[in-house]
């Protein structure tokens, strides 16, 4: 057997002594690499203070193609529960990867929901949630990638009116826990607008929420001018918006929303960026756009700022521009036009049909078109919940892809959607659609 005590005591003292230092340094390391983030008062405007220098967040929800954000001029991320803390990214656990590109973090921290199942009144459910709170901040208080924490989304429930006074109560619970375990970083919560009597109630019962987070979208411009007019005090985070949600577009004759294309949503991002820090300047401490990444919900191009495929739309490169004041390089195709014979319209199985689209590309770059035939949607998901991929129906493209195309309506009736993908082959992409009824 080897003499492993000989052979360190034999060492020089020298040596000994660089050993010494190594594991100091080591052991020391998490201590100083730890953010030190807080809220200062500036005469009436808030602040946000990463380790004594300014921030403020140009942030998006989501957790990958960080190294796309970094380079569109996004600084923060924010996600919705702790697991996705533990997420690879690159070949990185999400923090590190962050921390590499400069990125900070607010880290999401899921509170149950009664629309969920959950029972406030279920004392042993209570002390369950709020020992899975204090362990979540035990793990990841000391990462240097981190901002703040998002203790909760919507968990008053995304369409109640925020009445139930135990919800907020025990969120005040929850958010001293996280203070008692992290004092260097702040604590936000995110509400489901800013209707009903949420503002009241976090006033009146979570003084130890720190920073108020709000997710809108039709109304979202607005979000800040209407927090303060509650009465709402403190530090203030749009924390998703961007297009105007499938609830509140206008809908056609059989219930299918309407969608925007994605150029005017890209539209509509930039002025909610412009008009929520400008109207709200003195409480806003940034915005998280949503979603950086492909979502199905109502569709599967409503929310993402990306194609399932890869290609980044023209509302990414809106938000590079408030960001940065500047456009990327290779910016997103245009699209000025979509017309098709059955855009809104009830039709009968099987008729032939036609669409033809208007796009150009920023760069002059060849454009290539796919266009599909879907089912609609009738998730009718709330909260943003998890939905199927509607089943598309190829059998009725009947021309080439191209700008304009020959297509037949399918034989079962039903509501459908021609959809639009537009590429210029450089990685950027719009979208559009458009629903019609098969009757």
């Amino acid at each position: 057997m080897h003499d492993r005590s000989h052979s360190f005591s034999s060492a020089s003292p020298i040596r000994f002594l660089v050993v010494l230092f190594v594991f100091t340094v080591l052991a020391y390391a998490p201590l100083q690499a730890q953010s030190k983030v807080a809220v200062v008062k500036n005469g009436d405007q808030f602040q946000l203070m990463v380790n004594d220098k300014p921030f403020f967040i140009h942030g998006v929800g989501g957790t990958q193609r960080l190294s796309e954000l970094h380079d569109l001029g996004g600084n923060s991320i924010r996600t919705w529960g702790i697991e996705s803390l533990a997420e690879n990214v690159d070949g990185k656990p999400l923090l590190d990867r962050a921390q590499d590109l400069g990125l900070m973090v607010t880290a999401g921290i899921w509170v149950q929901q009664q629309r969920n199942g959950f029972n406030y009144d279920d004392a042993n459910a209570v002390a369950a949630q709020r020992d899975a709170v204090r362990k979540a901040v035990q793990t990841y208080k000391n990462h240097p990638a981190l901002l703040m924490w998002g203790l909760g989304n919507e968990m008053e429930g995304p369409i109640s009116d925020g009445s139930d006074v135990r919800v907020w109560k025990e969120l005040n619970v929850l958010a001293g826990i996280v203070k008692q375990e992290d004092p260097n970083h702040p604590v936000m919560t995110v509400i489901a607008g800013y209707g009903g009597v949420r503002i009241k109630n976090l006033l009146a019962y979570c003084p130890n929420i720190d920073v108020l987070g709000v997710n809108a979208y039709g109304s979202a411009a607005g979000a800040g001018a209407a927090v303060t007019q509650q009465g709402w005090n403190r530090p203030f985070v749009l924390t998703e918006f961007g297009p105007t949600g499938q609830w509140e577009v206008e809908k056609t004759a059989w219930g299918a929303p309407i969608e925007a294309t994605a150029n005017q949503k890209a539209a509509s991002y930039y002025a909610t960026q412009q008009l929520v820090t400008e109207d709200s300047k003195n409480i806003c401490l940034g915005s998280y756009a949503f979603l950086w990444g492909y979502k199905q919900e109502a569709t599967s191009t409503w929310y993402g700022m990306f194609l399932k495929t890869g290609e980044k739309l023209p509302q990414a490169d809106a938000m590079s521009f408030a960001w940065t004041g500047t456009w990327p390089a290779n910016r997103a195709p245009k699209l000025k036009a979509l017309t098709t014979s059955v855009a809104e319209k009830t039709v009968a199985p099987g008729t032939a049909a036609d669409a033809t689209a208007d796009a150009v590309d920023p760069g002059g770059a060849q454009l290539q078109y796919e266009w599909s035939v879907v089912e609609e949607s009738h998730a009718n998901g709330v909260g943003g919940d998890a939905e199927a991929v509607p089943p598309a129906h190829p059998e009725c493209i009947t021309g080439p892809q191209d700008k304009t195309l020959a297509f037949k309506t399918p034989t079962t009736p039903g509501a459908y959607r021609l959809c639009l993908i537009v590429r210029n082959g450089k990685g950027g992409a719009t979208t559009a659609n458009v629903p019609f009824l098969v009757q």
